[in-house]
């Protein structure tokens, strides 16, 4: 599945403006800049799109019960809603699809990747006023409710189910071999969802080489965050040689070689070297 296309240079560069413009704001609105990621990738997301969205999570908190109680409550109704009234979720197939990680269009389907399914349920669940935050749990997102010492988790890909600790401590040992540690229950801050929201699109990308076009602006979206691995400078000037802009490219490959050089010289000689083999494409 190829996915939708991106908007024109024009409407390209706003979006990307107003994402950076968010990104430094100082309380970041996630579904916001979920949103812009969701502009950046599909050229028929216009304003009226961009708005409409905001106005489905408006109207989804609104059939919220009122204070339904503590965060088990919260968690259960947020689960009656959104996985049991409006079947959103997700399955193995739907990490094929980019449009599982725009928001946009998560809200459409009703179908998307856990940490797309889980924004859903922090915006709808914040606008209701529920202690929700997401947890980054290593291979799988999901949501809690309430502090620590009375967190509930719930996994809104497999619909809002709630979760023990014993099935938390399954995901994690099936992400990585390793138990559950505390460490990682605590709150994900905004812009590393958004981050991991990036990753997942250029993750998409990767295996699909003919989407370069994908891969780059994930890339220069992910570098207006005020935190990224400088990698991703290292990333987006591959890209632009794959992509025929053998210029840039190596000028990118120059200026990050200069930022590696004093950590591993060997490293940025490799870099300039490609640089120069860039330059030569044009011979």
């Amino acid at each position: 599945m190829q996915g939708p296309c991106p908007p024109d240079p024009e409407r390209a560069a706003e979006v990307r403006r107003r994402f950076g413009e968010e990104a430094r704001a100082a309380r970041p609105d996630l579904a916001a800049l979920c949103l812009l990621v969701g502009a950046a990738a599909d050229g028929g997301l216009d304003e009226a799109g961009l708005d409409a969205a905001q106005m489905e999570l408006d109207r989804l908190a609104g059939q919220l019960p009122f204070a339904p109680g503590g965060p088990r409550a919260w968690a259960l109704a947020l689960a009656d809603l959104l996985g049991g009234r409006y079947g959103f979720h997700g399955s193995a197939g739907d990490y094929e699809r980019l449009e599982s990680s725009l928001l946009h269009e998560v809200l459409r389907r009703r179908r998307g990747l856990p940490i797309l399914l889980s924004v859903v349920w922090m915006e709808v669940a914040r606008r209701a006023g529920a202690p929700v935050y997401g947890v980054a749990l290593p291979g799988h997102f999901v949501v809690g409710f309430g502090p620590q010492e009375q967190q509930v988790l719930a996994d809104p890909f497999d619909g809002g189910r709630l979760l023990s600790e014993a099935d938390a401590d399954l995901l994690v040992a099936g992400a990585t071999g390793a138990p559950l540690d505390p460490s990682m229950l605590t709150p994900a801050d905004p812009l590393d969802v958004v981050l991991r929201v990036l990753n997942n699109v250029r993750a998409w990308a990767a295996s699909r080489p003919e989407r370069t076009d994908v891969a780059l602006w994930a890339v220069e979206l992910s570098l207006l965050l005020p935190s990224h691995p400088a990698r991703l400078r290292y990333e987006r000037a591959q890209l632009l040689v794959q992509r025929g802009d053998f210029l840039q490219g190596a000028a990118e490959l120059e200026a990050y070689a200069e930022v590696v050089v004093d950590v591993d010289e060997t490293a940025a000689e490799r870099v300039r070297g490609q640089a120069r083999a860039a330059r030569a494409l044009l011979n």
